[in-house]
């Protein structure tokens, strides 16, 4: 009986965060105008060249590399960096991306929220193939998984 409302709670939760993303991303883009440098726009729109490792990708015409923020892929060269980075692989490469960067880590990477063509977030999907786990630290439990 507890669980019900607890599960709802997570659901209303997520559509709320997802619609406050939603939101956002509008907003920076509006506020960007259409004469905004390449440097001052949170938003990059563009095929991925490369896939470096589970949660690590490159775009064309982006020199700094993306970090998926939320994710939690094992390295290429741990038990089950293979799998994550193989799967993301199948995921993205090729494929033209919206990714809104919310910061830039330690390494110099921008790290963004990322989503497909067909409107599906990428560390969601990596995240519900079991390929990678939620970021907690940093998700804050967007996933619905911490």
């Amino acid at each position: 009986m507890h669980v019900l409302p607890h599960t709802l709670q997570r659901l209303r939760h997520r559509r709320l965060a997802r619609a406050l993303f939603a939101t956002i991303i509008t907003a920076m883009a509006l506020l960007a105008g259409p004469d905004a440098q390449a440097e001052e726009v949170p938003i990059l729109e563009a095929r991925v060249s490369k896939v470096l490792d589970g949660d690590t990708f490159t775009l064309s015409g982006e020199s700094r590399r993306i970090r998926v923020w939320g994710l939690d892929a094992p390295e290429w060269n741990h038990q089950g960096g293979s799998t994550a980075t193989s799967t993301l692989r199948s995921l993205i490469s090729g494929k033209h991306l919206r990714c809104a960067a919310l910061d830039v880590d330690r390494y110099g990477r921008l790290v963004a929220q990322c989503i497909l063509p067909n409107g599906r977030d990428i560390a969601e999907v990596m995240i519900r193939s079991g390929a990678a786990t939620e970021y907690c630290r940093y998700s804050g439990g967007y996933y619905g998984t911490c």
